[in-house]
């Protein structure tokens, strides 16, 4: 392989290691507060007013187990195509959330890494921004894994 091509090949593969552990970190934080305080959370995912009762529940003690488990496969690199996949989902999801509800004028907690109660009104470009950030990070990820050509090793990284 010719040194350009090889030199292009090991930056992308350094930028794809640093953002899988920068997401990975990101879902076991998220995963966390999340995990001690469930019914909490619950009420987070209630004030959203996206799901239908019946899921509320569901989704407040699933979501941060499938958090950790993200955070795990990332940090490791264990089933990385299903993870970064997953982690797309999620993160989209998140961020389609927060942009609905400022269209819709909500004043919620995020409640993304923390169930404690905000004290001041919500600051969503703050939070729109983060979450934009996660998601170009994970649509890098995704790109590495599934578009990159021959040129690049599929050895794990």
């Amino acid at each position: 392989m010719p040194r350009a091509i090889q030199s292009q090949c090991t930056i992308s593969k350094n930028i794809s290691v640093a953002f899988r552990l920068f997401l990975g970190c990101i879902f076991l934080a998220a995963s966390y507060d999340k995990m001690l305080h469930p019914q909490v959370f619950a009420e987070i995912v209630y004030n959203y007013r996206i799901l239908p009762d019946m899921l509320i529940n569901l989704t407040a003690i699933g979501l941060p187990w499938l958090e950790l488990i993200l955070a795990i496969l990332l940090i490791s690199g264990i089933w990385l195509p299903g993870a970064v996949l997953i982690s797309n989902m999620v993160l989209i999801s998140f961020f389609a959330s927060l942009v609905f509800n400022m269209a819709r004028g909500l004043d919620i907690s995020c409640g993304c890494f923390s169930t404690s109660p905000q004290s001041e009104s919500v600051n969503y470009s703050w939070y729109i921004l983060r979450e934009l950030s996660f998601v170009l990070a994970g649509l890098y990820l995704f790109a590495y894994e599934f578009f990159r050509g021959p040129a690049v090793s599929r050895e794990p990284y």
